[in-house]
């Protein structure tokens, strides 16, 4: 296996001492950006080391602000990136000037190129058939030297699923040390954290990128990625779907920050 040593990617210089970690709402987030997230994640993948890696938005941290499992595999995580721009503002107004927005789509298209100089094997869980199919095409395509050790179609789970030993030994069999998890929040955060300790590999969620990567699903346009507005990209293009979410998710989320500045709390480093 070759190793291609570290990844720079413009305009930002990757932290010496790898990922800090600040807290947003209470919860502990990483605070870097993509550079030093993919180097974290390759570390640990070339070790064979098991990890969790948690893509978190605003809806993430909400629903682990009300939910103590939820809560709990966040503080157990390798990482929690910052998917949400909201989440970078907080953290740079407790002084972390480094911290970066890292999208999921972006994320996995990133460490999909490095496996593929590296000649890492990945594996990807979720979705259904279709779309597995067609994220599959897509990549071959866009990453020909990508060792792609398995593609996998999710059944349906129920939101807290328990190990499957199938599951567990299909993964395992393939040799693959970074496993890509598209289910959704916050049932693959749990589907990881049920299956990370059976793993020699590290599973990072990744929510909507392998429909964006297959090009199945819309992608906002930069700008508004930039803007902190992909939410509101979303929303248009699924309102029935999605706006009791972000009525409710957005809302709390304002009012939980105001609470905790109310009180004092800052984002310092948490106890991990």
């Amino acid at each position: 296996m070759r190793q291609t040593g570290t990844i720079a990617l413009p305009g930002e210089t990757p932290s010496p001492s790898g990922p800090e970690w600040g807290q947003v709402i209470g919860l502990p987030v990483t605070a870097g950006g993509m550079t030093t997230v993919c180097q974290e994640i390759l570390r640990l993948a070339r070790r064979g080391d098991s990890g969790q890696v948690c893509v978190a938005n605003v809806h993430m941290l909400v629903e682990a602000r009300r939910d103590a499992g939820l809560r709990g595999v966040l503080e157990r995580a390798s990482l929690v990136v910052t998917d949400g721009n909201p989440l970078v503002w907080q953290l740079r107004r407790h002084g972390f000037s480094h911290a970066r927005q890292v999208r999921g789509p972006d994320l996995m298209i990133g460490l999909c190129e490095a496996a593929a100089a590296e000649g890492l094997p990945v594996y990807f869980y979720g979705g259904d058939q279709a779309l597995m199919a067609a994220l599959v095409d897509a990549l071959r395509r866009r990453l020909p030297a990508l060792r792609i050790a398995g593609a996998e179609a999710a059944p349906l789970l129920p939101r807290q699923p328990e190990p499957d030993e199938a599951t567990i030994e299909r993964i395992r069999g393939s040799g693959a040390r970074l496993v890509f998890v598209g289910l959704g929040c916050p049932k693959q955060e749990f589907w990881m954290q049920a299956h990370r300790a059976h793993l020699d590999a590290v599973l990072v969620g990744v929510g909507q990128a392998f429909g964006i990567a297959a090009g199945i699903v819309p992608e906002a346009p930069a700008w508004m990625r930039r803007s902190g507005l992909e939410w509101l990209f979303r929303l248009a293009s699924e309102p029935r779907r999605l706006w009791r979410r972000y009525l409710v998710t957005n809302t709390l989320f304002a009012a939980y920050v105001l609470g905790d500045a109310a009180r004092g709390m800052v984002s310092g480093p948490p106890d991990r």
